[in-house]
């Protein structure tokens, strides 16, 4: 039986996408199934627009020329790409309420749900991270 990765994504700076979705991305090429909770900020990470421009961490502009350098792909590619592996994207209801954010503001292919949604994957997972 595959191995379960629930991942919490609550912030939505460009260092938290990489985290979120290269942790994704690695145990989805591992055949591990993969559900992504994005709530508050988190949502930025799937939003159209927000996800092509997050903010590099204050003092951390260098890391720009870094990322070119190791050929680091795009947080837009790298969205697609978990998509494309099957990683499941979650988007919290409740923050979208808060926030008056529609399903329609946030890349095709995503699932809106409650915390009972992502409790429901995560209960049986064998690895639950957050960041």
């Amino acid at each position: 039986m595959n191995k379960k990765v629930a991942i919490i994504a609550s912030n939505g700076g460009l260092f938290d996408a990489y985290k979120v979705f290269n942790i994704a991305t690695a145990a989805a090429a591992t055949d591990q199934e993969v559900a992504i909770f994005f709530t508050f900020e988190g949502l930025n990470l799937i939003h159209k627009e927000a996800h092509k421009q997050l903010p590099m961490p204050e003092g951390k502009e260098h890391f720009a020329e870094g990322f070119k350098k190791a050929n680091v792909p795009s947080i837009p590619e790298l969205v697609e790409m978990a998509q494309e592996m099957g990683v499941k994207f979650i988007g919290c209801q409740m923050t979208m309420d808060v926030m008056g954010l529609e399903k329609e503001s946030f890349i095709s292919g995503i699932e809106v749900g409650g915390a009972v949604t992502f409790l429901d994957f995560a209960k049986d997972a064998d690895i639950t991270l957050t960041f």
